[in-house]
This record gives C-alpha cells, sequence and structure tokens, in this order.
C-alpha cells in the first residue's frame, strides 16, 4: 500500500497537474467506518431533534415519506461526492474549481451564510437550560463555541478528534432511541406512522410551509455544504487515492499539512481495477449503515415520540419551548429521569453538531483559498487557514447572538433553506464532474445517474416552490 508523505508543508501543483500511482490496498470494512458516523452525527440535530419532531407536532406523520425520500436522494449524492475523492484524492469542491474558481466562492460563501447563524449552539443552550433550571442561552452558546474552538485548535489530527465526538454523539442518541421505544412510544402510534408512510406519499399535511418543507429537507440526515466535506473526511480517513494526500493536522501541535491542491489517477489495468470495486462497495455499505440507516431510525423514532407526546395541542410555539412541553410529558408519563435524559442527550446532540459545523466550514474554505490562492504562501498552510476560518465563524456568531438574533428555530430555518438551495447546485455540478472528469471504468453512469438527475429535480421542485410562494405573498 503506497503511504502518504509527512511534511511540514506542500506546495499546492496548478490546476492542471495529476499524478499517477497505484490505487492503495483496501482497508477492512471496520476500519472504513468513521466518515458516515461523523456526518449523521452532525446531521443528528437540528432536524431529528427540532425540525422534524416540530412537523410531526403541528402537522402529524404524513410527511415522514418526505424525510425518507430526501435520505434516499442524499444517499446518492453523497457517493457521488465520494467517489470523485475516492478516484483522485482531491475533493469534490477542488474538482468543481478547476473549471472555475467563481464555484468554490459560491459554495464557500454559501457554507459561511449556512453555519455563520449559530441556531445548533444557541438551541443546545437553550435545552441546556430546560435541564439546570436557567442561565441565559446567549452567553452560554458563546462559552461553548469558545470551548469548542480551543479543542479543534489542540487536536493533533483534527479529523480524529471530530470522529469521536460524534461517534460518543450518536451512541448516546442511539440509547436514548432505545429507551423512547420500550417506554413511551404505543402500538397505535407505531401503527399510524406505518400507515401514514404509505397512503401518505405526496401529501403534505395542513399547516405546513414550503419554507419550513424546504428547511426540514436540508435538515434530514446532512444538507447543502455538510455533504460536500465528505470528500475531506474520507481523505482524512485515508480512503482510495485519498490515502497520497497528507490529512489536516493542527499547526499548533503537528505537523503533516494537508494539500488539496493534489489531483491523481490510478492506472486503469486489472489489478488497480479490482481494488477500486472493493473500495467502492465497502464505502457504499459504510454509508449506508452509518449513515443513511441511522438518519432512517432517529428520525423515524423522534417524529413517533413528538406525535405521541405532542400531537393535538394548541399551545406549542415556533421556538424550542415545544421541546419543554415535551420533556414534561415524558416526566409525566414515565417518570423524571426521563425528562433529563432528554434534555441532556438533546444539548449535547445540538453542541456536538455545532462543533461538526465549524469543522465543516473551516475545511471548505481553507482548501479552497489555499489551492486557488495562497499556493506558494509558507505562512498561509491549510491548517493555519483552518484555524483562522474556525475562529472567525466563532466570533462572527458570537457577535450575532449579542446583537440580539438569539431565536434558535428562526436560525435554523434560515441555515437549512440556504442548504437546500446549495445541495441542488452542487447536485448539477456532479454530473459534469463525475461523468467528464473521471476515466470511464470509475465515472457515474446507470441508475447512479439516473438517481442523482432525480435528486436535482426533487431539490429544484421544493426550491422553486418555495420561491413562488414568496413571490405570491408579496
Amino acid at each position: 500500500m503506497s503511504r502518504p508523505t509527512r511534511r511540514a508543508d506542500r506546495t499546492v501543483p496548478p490546476d492542471g497537474h495529476l499524478t499517477t500511482r497505484n490505487l492503495p490496498e483496501p482497508m477492512s470494512l471496520r476500519r472504513m467506518v468513521g466518515p458516515g458516523v461523523v456526518a449523521v452525527g452532525i446531521g443528528m440535530a437540528a432536524g431529528e431533534i427540532i425540525l422534524w419532531p416540530y412537523l410531526t407536532a403541528i402537522g402529524g406523520l404524513g410527511l415522514l415519506w418526505l424525510a425518507f425520500a430526501t435520505l434516499a436522494v442524499q444517499f446518492v449524492i453523497n457517493m457521488e461526492i465520494e467517489r470523485y475523492t475516492l478516484a483522485t484524492g482531491q475533493t469534490a469542491v477542488g474538482g468543481f474549481s478547476r473549471w472555475w474558481k467563481g464555484w468554490g466562492i459560491i459554495i464557500c460563501l454559501a457554507g459561511a451564510f449556512q453555519y455563520v447563524w449559530p441556531g445548533w449552539a444557541t438551541s443546545g443552550s437553550t435545552v441546556f437550560t430546560y435541564l439546570v433550571g436557567g442561565g441565559d442561552p446567549v452567553w452560554i452558546t458563546v462559552g461553548v463555541l469558545a470551548a469548542i474552538g480551543v479543542l479543534l485548535s489542540l487536536s493533533k489530527v483534527i479529523y480524529k478528534t471530530v470522529e469521536r465526538v460524534e461517534i460518543v454523539k450518536v451512541g448516546l442518541t442511539l440509547f436514548f432511541l432505545a429507551v423512547v421505544v420500550v417506554f413511551v412510544i404505543s402500538l397505535p402510534t407505531w401503527g399510524e406512522g406505518a400507515r401514514e408512510s404509505v397512503t401518505g406519499f405526496g401529501r403534505i399535511p395542513e399547516g405546513i410551509t414550503f419554507t419550513l418543507l424546504l428547511s426540514a429537507i436540508g435538515a434530514a440526515g446532512a444538507g447543502g455544504v455538510h455533504n460536500l466535506v465528505l470528500s475531506n473526511w474520507i481523505r482524512d480517513k485515508r480512503y482510495g487515492m485519498g490515502a497520497h494526500v497528507p490529512r489536516l493536522i493542527s499547526p499548533i501541535t503537528g505537523r503533516e499539512e494537508a494539500a488539496g491542491g493534489d489531483r491523481y489517477t490510478f492506472p486503469q489495468d486489472d489489478e488497480n481495477l479490482a481494488r477500486w470495486r472493493v473500495w467502492w462497495k465497502r464505502a457504499n455499505i459504510e454509508h449506508f449503515f452509518a449513515f443513511l440507516l441511522v438518519c432512517f431510525v432517529t428520525i423515524t423514532i423522534m417524529s413517533l415520540l413528538a406525535y405521541e407526546t405532542l400531537f393535538g395541542r394548541d399551545d406549542l410555539k415556533s421556538d424550542p419551548s415545544f421541546l419543554r412541553i415535551e420533556g414534561d410529558v415524558l416526566a409525566t408519563e414515565v417518570g423524571g429521569w426521563l425528562k433529563l435524559l432528554f434534555f441532556a442527550i438533546a444539548a449535547v446532540s445540538l453542541w456536538a453538531a455545532a462543533m461538526g459545523l465549524l469543522d465543516v466550514i473551516g475545511r471548505v474554505a481553507s482548501d479552497f483559498v489555499r489551492r486557488n490562492y495562497l499556493a506558494g504562501s509558507a505562512r498561509w498552510t491549510e491548517a493555519r487557514l483552518y484555524l483562522a476560518v474556525v475562529w472567525g465563524e466563532i466570533v462572527l456568531g458570537s457577535l450575532i447572538l449579542l446583537a440580539g438574533f438569539t431565536q434558535p428555530l428562526g436560525l435554523l430555518i434560515v441555515s437549512t433553506c440556504a442548504a437546500s438551495v446549495v445541495t441542488l447546485l452542487y447536485s448539477v455540478l456532479l454530473v459534469r464532474l463525475n461523468r467528464g472528469d473521471l476515466p470511464a471504468a470509475v465515472r457515474i453512469g446507470g441508475w447512479r445517474l439516473g438517481g442523482l438527475l432525480v435528486a436535482i429535480g426533487f431539490y429544484g421542485f421544493f426550491a422553486v416552490a418555495m420561491v413562488v410562494t414568496q413571490l405570491q405573498k408579496l
């Protein structure tokens, strides 16, 4: 197996640079587990804990079909993001910006807009005040964001830190879901969920706007720029040709330096293509079970929980206070211990998501800027750019909160609507990237190409519907 080069810094090759090396021997499936867990760990927050339960609480279980459809098209999109990096070692954003730097600029700006609103961290702090019985969510959030920045700054291999945090979070969440299944959700609710998933397909319950729908779609699983960072995560995990690219390591505690401009190809001979087939099969298995299945289970159970405890009430507000009501119902029906567990898991889950989202925009922006504008700089390595972006997001997010923009649900809706729109954009770009820039033996085709076209139509329909609805209101 080819081993990655270690060095303090690396000059990024020009855009046209393409190096031929053998595809490394495939990892075992067990060792490949990680990127899907990170993706679901970051995504298992705003949508699964707040937006989808809120939609269920006000509209019933008639939208579960939309969650399942969204996850299905996301699986197709995510695997095409992974395909390009597996085959080249370069990120998808790096591939887009080889045609035109403007694509990278647009995606970085979209990511900044999507994640600068600290809705996840603020929601976690709000739930934390329910747990401890008081406190100011704004200052708690500022402290949490600063702590996250310090943790990322001191991590030797940043991906490993993020992966460990998200694995713990996913484990705690699955434990809570198991408790809920045993103690709370009744058989009639399970039956109603099954019935609505079949008979409710294609219908939208009354009171659900297209803005809320687009927001929920953006928050089901991953969404927006979040998906694109699968490229960076699988590269740091040493998937495929990513093994030839050094990982992103803190400039404070480590030396190895990521080089986003590296782009590789492997000989199209029998040996390398046999390795490719194993890599591709195992990457799909990892993502199906670690991401798709976990998201499916989480959205389903959290929606059933909201239906069991909240549906039909007339005192629900469009803010996280509905979680406080849900916790009170759990305390009444089961016991105070479950209320405390619910609030604790929700707070930790949302804060862990906030950490992952800071990592997302830090990776995308630093990879693009280093590769396209600071390739020859000895000072501005990718790791230093990464920390500059992360701390910039922390400062800006804190200023937004201190300026008075503190409504968590409103912040989340803005962020997740932006996620759906940017997902539509790069899904179109992925068709060209994986058709035109990869060798024939590994490029997208068949049902995968059809699935990506369906994904474009899916996100396009809801984005256009939202715009038309807003214009009609005006």
